[in-house]
């Protein structure tokens, strides 16, 4: 197997990663609602088998994925714009910040102790780090590539619409599920579009 195609691995495989463990760590906790509960829950602190999901779901996800992004930034073509090495670099960022979230867990008990609150902003460094750094690249790469150009401004702009945009109009565990599947669609496509580059 090709080393670029090794390197294309990461970002599909932090896709499959998350959702395998979301669906079934979700399915074993009792009375869990994939519609209703926040995804965090299945890693907060005092529920079963928390550090296994955090690992599995953030932590693991994360550190592919800023792997993935740290390969998209070494092959944008020379003649990209400033603004695309700008928004892969912002793209490692986001993912490190989603794997923060599996080393920072929600706390039920103290949903407005420090803890929680650390989970929250890397959750918000996430959200923002994706949606600036998949606007940045669409505007880096849209000559050179525009099929990944027009994957990342629509999958930042549904993520930004989903976790800021929805507030009151669905249910919140719903509009965060959007953001994920946003970040995970880019994941599992956005290597496809670069393996087409020369």
């Amino acid at each position: 197997m090709r080393a670029s195609a090794v390197f294309r691995l990461p970002g599909p495989l932090a896709a499959v990663l998350f959702v395998v463990s979301v669906v079934g760590f979700g399915a074993a906790l009792p009375g869990y609602l994939q519609g209703r509960h926040p995804v965090a829950l299945l890693g907060a602190g005092g529920m079963p088998h928390a550090l296994a999901f955090n690992l599995l779901a953030w932590i693991l996800p994360g550190l592919l994925a800023a792997m993935w992004a740290l390969h998209l930034r070494a092959r944008l073509p020379r003649t990209a714009a400033w603004s695309g090495r700008l928004g892969a670099q912002m793209l490692v960022v986001a993912a490190l910040a989603f794997a923060g979230m599996g080393l920072l867990p929600l706390q039920v008990e103290d949903l407005d102790g420090l803890a929680s609150q650390l989970h929250a902003s890397a959750w918000m460094v996430w959200v923002l780090g994706f949606v600036a750094g998949a606007l940045l690249l669409a505007a880096g790469v849209r000559r050179q590539a525009g099929g990944l150009a027009l994957l990342s401004a629509g999958c930042a702009v549904l993520a930004a619409v989903a976790g800021f945009g929805l507030q009151g109009l669905v249910a919140q565990p719903l509009a965060q599920r959007v953001v994920f599947g946003a970040w995970l669609l880019w994941l599992a496509v956005a290597p496809q579009l670069v393996r087409r580059w020369p």
